[in-house]
């Protein structure tokens, strides 16, 4: 668009310096630009007229309208408390019509004896059909209104946008302002793109994608504007990748030495798989060729990331660099700071931990060792990036469960050096991995798509209440054979709003159904102190309690091999990725382990097809594919726009995957000719790159 869409929105006809200051409060919105780009975020078809008749309680708040004539009015109630009816009838049947606000002007626009198009959404009451506040049409005026369309975009509101303007207010501010905007709305693709990939003209898109008049018009409107915005990510995030490579800045580590040998040929726990061999080779190449390696390693719970991540820190260490690794909780950190040391006991090597909660002495080792160079591997929480921790040398970061930081958090770890160190950020969220290399364009990808050799598959059921006898008896059984039990819930307390099981009576019933001394049973959530968690997860892990009652906190990192069963209680109020990850808490031994799914007996569509897909594979990237149909942006959705600085308003990198890698392609075309955006019809995708990485303050392509 041209510099005149970021004129003020207050000179839209209708807006005004009030309203200006409410829009920019409640959505943000401050130019006319902004306006315009404030796209509806679903549609009602207006061509469709039910009869009272044909009004059901399935579109019970949904959006739909009728054609009827005013029989009647009513007053009710004084003061803030009146209400003003109409009654309306068709030859099917009758509906009332009801208003709280605003009563003086709607009763001088309802005209007993007229027909009008009545639109809003339906309510019942003892079976009959009511409308409150809906929008009313005489019938010759809407059959007679030449900007009809068949479409009518619904936006997103707040209570004091919807109070002052109201749905038909807001679509009149539009309408405004795209009379006065449309001349200066120029297009900002080369035609060679327009051509090459079959794109309507920006205008065309920008006036359909408000007031479409078609299905297939709005279908073209939002390719075009989705495409604009993937293609502003992809530039910026290609040309980050490219100066990236240019610049031959990254550390080498020319030799495999005394640490790294020595670890894989006498200390490995179990064979490395054919999948964790090929990502340490990629890690191995990235790191003798001169430039700074930025690698994304995906791979399933229990698929050995941490064992690449321990083996390539000694690469690290033995070519004389410090390493480091972030992970999201003081939970995950100790026991991978507890599980390096047992695997490396013994060698010429120290590790020390940080957290937020570091006593003085681990904290006063921990700081003075990285800054003296006497420690060589640093394991923590985001304590890591406090301005009073200061390596010697570091030379190799691992970011764990990446998504879980912010982008400027894990950027911080760069300014630990003056020449940014190697970059291995992990996931255990599995993403597609066309999609991941779209996503993260700036990264190389990994994957570990295998698991360690004797672990088997997990059984997973799905039960309701009604099978909580048989859950038990099941439970008593593990548990008598020596097992362990994990049994999460949703939520702490009980609550007014949700109607979900919740721990504190959760761990109630258990409690009283597997009573001390033969059952031992502790508690774990996010409210615990974290030495009370600490402590909790000690006693799991060391056998000194057979149920662990838990929330979500345990969905990462928790490794206690003699844990056989997952309980998850209202598994339906859990996305299949979070389902994915709590399940593969268990399955970490050699015996078989089972992840029991309780729901209560009414499920939607979307969470039966999400249990029933946990009950057929255990394959964490099968199950993101599904993710991508059942879900959309889902958990996925939250991987990526935590990995990701740039502001999506229409496109979607989850549901628009293959539009996504198709702007990708573009990228990469446009710059392969013109890397600085510097030939005259390159100009607007300069401005559009710019869009997409306003207000980095790092190069982000350094650190993910």
């Amino acid at each position: 668009m041209a510099n005149w869409l970021d004129n003020s929105v207050k000179y839209v006809a209708g807006v005004g310096e009030v309203r200006a200051k409410l829009l920019e409060k409640e959505l943000g919105i401050i130019t006319i630009g902004d306006l315009l780009s404030f796209y509806p975020f679903r549609y009602v078809d207006r061509t469709k007229i039910y009869s009272i008749a044909e009004v059901n309680t399935s579109m019970d708040s949904s959006l739909v309208q009728v054609r009827a004539r005013i029989t009647g009015v009513a007053y009710s109630g004084t003061g803030r408390k009146q209400r003003f009816t109409a009654f309306a009838s068709d030859s099917t049947g009758s509906v009332e019509l009801t208003w709280f606000r605003g009563i003086k002007w709607v009763e001088k626009s309802v005209e007993v004896g007229r027909e009008y198009i009545i639109f809003g959404r339906p309510s019942f009451y003892r079976g009959e059909v009511q409308f409150a506040h809906p929008e009313l049409e005489l019938v010759e005026q809407a059959l007679n209104r030449t900007d009809r369309f068949a479409m009518q975009g619904i936006y997103s509101s707040t209570e004091k946008i919807a109070s002052t303007l109201g749905t038909k207010g807001f679509i009149k501010l539009i309408r405004n302002a795209w009379a006065v905007a449309e001349k200066h709305i120029v297009e900002r693709l080369p035609e060679w793109l327009l051509d090459q990939y079959s794109l309507v003209p920006l205008r065309q898109a920008m006036h359909d994608i408000h007031f479409p008049p078609s299905a297939e018009r709005l279908k073209a409107a939002e390719r075009r504007l989705k495409f604009d915005e993937f293609l502003g990510v992809q530039l910026s995030v290609q040309s980050l990748r490219s100066d990236r490579l240019s610049r031959r800045n990254g550390f080498l580590f020319p030799k495999v030495g005394e640490l790294f040998n020595d670890f894989f040929n006498n200390r490995l726990p179990f064979s490395l798989t054919t999948a964790q061999k090929r990502v340490i080779k990629e890690i191995r190449q990235d790191t003798v060729t001169g430039y700074q390696m930025n690698r994304l390693l995906q791979g399933d719970v229990g698929s050995g990331k941490t064992m690449v991540a321990l083996m390539s820190m000694l690469l690290a260490i033995d070519n004389g660099f410090q390493a480091c690794m972030m992970a999201p909780t003081e939970i995950l950190a100790r026991q991978h700071y507890a599980t390096i040391s047992r695997q490396t006991e013994g060698m010429n090597l120290r590790v020390a931990i940080l957290t937020g909660s570091s006593k003085a002495v681990e904290r006063r080792h921990a700081l003075e060792g990285i800054a003296s160079g006497e420690v060589d591997i640093l394991i923590g929480t985001h304590a890591l990036i406090e301005d009073c921790v200061q390596f010697a040398n570091l030379g190799y970061v691992v970011i764990d469960e990446q998504q879980r930081f912010g982008v400027e958090q894990r950027a911080r770890l760069w300014t630990k050096n003056q020449q940014p160190p190697h970059i291995l950020v992990m996931t255990a969220t599995p993403i597609p991995r066309t999609l991941a290399m779209t996503l993260y364009g700036d990264l190389d990808v990994s994957v570990i798509d295998e698991l360690p050799p004797g672990r088997q598959p997990i059984r997973t059921y799905h039960y309701t209440d009604a099978a909580r006898l048989k859950l038990w008896g099941f439970l008593r059984e593990q548990i008598a054979g020596g097992r362990q039990v994990y049994v999460v819930y949703p939520l702490i307390k009980e609550s007014e709003t949700m109607d979900y099981k919740d721990l504190e009576d959760g761990f109630e019933s258990i409690v009283r159904d597997f009573p001390l001394p033969t059952y031992r049973v502790t508690v774990c959530h996010g409210k615990m102190k974290p030495q009370d968690k600490e402590e909790s997860m000690r006693q799991f892990k060391d056998h000194e309690a057979d149920i662990l009652v838990a929330t979500s906190v345990i969905e990462v990192g928790v490794d206690v091999p003699n844990a056989t069963v997952m309980v998850i209680e209202s598994a339906e109020r859990f996305g299949l990725s979070q389902l994915h990850q709590l399940r593969g808490r268990v399955g970490r031994g050699g015996g078989q382990s089972f992840c029991i799914l309780m729901s209560g007996e009414k499920l939607s569509r979307e969470a039966r097809q999400r249990l029933q897909a946990m009950c057929q594979t255990t394959d964490g990237f099968r199950l993101a594919e599904l993710d991508l149909k059942l879900r959309g942006a889902g958990d996925i959705n939250g991987t990526q726009q935590s990995g990701m600085a740039f502001d999506l308003k229409i496109a979607n990198p989850t549901l628009d995957a293959d539009l996504l890698q198709t702007a990708r392609e573009a990228a990469i075309r446009v710059l392969a000719t013109d890397p600085q955006l510097q030939k005259a019809e390159n100009q607007p995708l300069r401005t559009l790159r710019e869009r997409h990485s306003a207000g980095q303050r790092f190069d982000f392509s350094m650190i993910s």
